[in-house]
C-alpha cells in the first residue's frame, strides 16, 4: 500500500474493559456467523444504542485490520472509490549529442484509491457507520461488490476498470431510524444484499453493566443510576431516549465528583435535570409541562436514602458528647 492508504488503516482489539452479557455475545455471535458465511451485517437501530461500538467489537474479533467510513450527504461515488487526485508532468531533456537538443514532455492525469476501494483490495473490514446518511446514488457502487464481488472502476484509473474483491473482504453497516433529520431512504437492492440486526435498548443487565464499567460506580449506585433513566424513558412520546449515555454520564459525573446517588443529595437531583433536561420537555401532564416534577418523583423512587447515624449501644455519653462537638466519633451508619 502507498503512503495515503495506510493512514486509513485501523488496527482493532478487543477491548479488556468491553462488557459481554449474555446479549451483547448473542449479538455478536450471530453477526460472525453471518460473515463468516459471506454476508455483510447491518446493525440497525435508534441512536444510542451502541451500533458502532458493536460493529468494532465484532470487526476486531475478526483480526484483520479495519478501514472506517462515516456516511455524508455530500458524498458522490468518487469519496468511496477515489478519483482523479491531479497531474503528473514528466519533462526528458536529451543532450547526447551536443549539436541536438531533444526535449520530450508529457502530462497525464494521477489517480488516488480512497478507502472502499483499499478495502476490496486488500481484504479489510469495511465498517460504513450511519451510511444512510449519505445519499443512495453514491451507495450505488456497493451493489456489484456486495453481489458479485466486484468493484467498478472509472476509466481514469490505470487498469481493466474492475477490481476484483479480495476474498476476505467484509463488510458491517450501522444506520439509524428514517424518521432521522439527514437520512436517507436506502435503496431495496442495497438492503436485499446485506443481513439487517436490529438492535434496540439493551437489557436491564447489559445497561447496569455498561454504567459500571463505565463510570467506576459501585454496582448498586450504577443499577440506580439505570433504573432512573429507564423510568424516564417510559414517559411521554419519545420512548427512545434517554439512552445508555445519560446513564454513563450521570455515573461518570458523580465518580469524578466523588459525589452520592441519593434523592436527598440536591446536587445529584440538578445533574439529573441537567442531563436529561432536553427529554423532561417532551412530558405534559393536563397540557403543562411536567418532565422535572415526573423526573423528581422517579429521582426519590430509585434512589436509596443517605444512611443515617445512630449512636452505638451503650455509649450515651460518647454520643451525646460527639453531637455536642459535631464530630462522628462512635456512630456508625444505620442501614436499613
Amino acid at each position: 500500500m502507498n503512503e495515503a492508504e495506510e493512514l486509513t488503516v485501523l488496527t482493532l482489539e478487543k477491548k479488556a474493559n468491553f462488557v459481554e452479557t449474555p446479549y451483547i455475545q448473542g449479538v455478536a455471535g450471530r453477526a460472525l456467523d453471518y460473515i463468516g458465511a459471506g454476508y455483510p451485517i447491518h446493525f440497525s437501530g435508534p441512536a444510542g444504542t451502541g451500533k458502532t461500538a458493536l460493529a468494532m467489537h465484532v470487526a476486531a474479533q475478526l483480526g484483520r485490520q479495519v478501514i472506517l467510513i462515516h456516511g455524508d450527504d455530500e458524498f458522490g461515488s468518487s469519496d468511496l472509490i477515489g478519483g482523479q487526485t491531479g497531474y503528473r508532468s514528466t519533462k526528458v531533456v536529451d543532450n547526447y549529442i551536443h549539436s541536438v537538443l531533444k526535449q520530450e514532455e508529457s502530462v497525464s492525469k494521477q489517480w488516488g484509491d480512497n478507502r472502499l476501494t483499499t478495502a476490496c483490495k486488500y481484504g479489510f473490514t469495511l465498517i460504513y457507520d450511519e451510511f444512510t446518511r449519505s445519499r443512495p446514488e453514491a451507495n450505488n457502487v456497493l451493489l456489484s461488490i456486495l453481489e458479485e464481488r466486484l468493484l467498478e472502476l472509472p476509466d481514469a484509473r490505470s487498469g481493466d476498470g474492475y477490481l476484483q474483491v479480495h476474498p476476505h473482504f467484509s463488510a458491517i453497516f450501522t444506520s439509524n431510524p428514517e424518521e432521522y433529520a439527514g437520512v436517507h431512504k436506502t435503496q431495496d437492492a442495497l438492503m436485499d444484499r446485506m443481513i439487517t440486526i436490529k438492535v434496540g435498548h439493551h437489557d436491564y443487565e447489559t445497561e447496569v453493566a455498561i454504567t459500571q464499567a463505565k463510570s467506576g460506580l459501585p454496582w448498586r449506585q450504577s443499577k440506580s443510576i439505570v433504573d432512573i433513566v429507564r423510568e424516564f424513558r417510559k414517559l411521554g412520546v419519545n420512548n427512545g431516549r434517554p439512552t445508555i449515555r445519560a446513564c454513563i454520564m450521570l455515573g461518570r459525573i458523580v465518580a469524578n465528583r466523588k459525589g452520592t446517588v441519593a434523592a436527598s443529595d440536591p446536587t445529584f437531583r440538578q445533574l439529573c435535570h441537567d442531563v436529561l433536561n432536553a427529554d423532561c420537555l417532551k412530558v405534559t401532564h393536563d397540557g403543562q409541562v411536567a418532565g422535572l416534577e415526573r423526573l423528581d418523583e422517579i429521582i426519590a423512587r430509585c434512589c436509596p436514602p443517605l444512611p443515617a447515624l445512630v449512636p452505638v449501644a451503650g455509649d450515651k455519653k460518647a454520643a451525646s458528647d460527639s453531637r455536642r462537638a459535631g464530630s462522628a466519633v462512635n456512630l456508625v451508619a444505620e442501614i436499613g
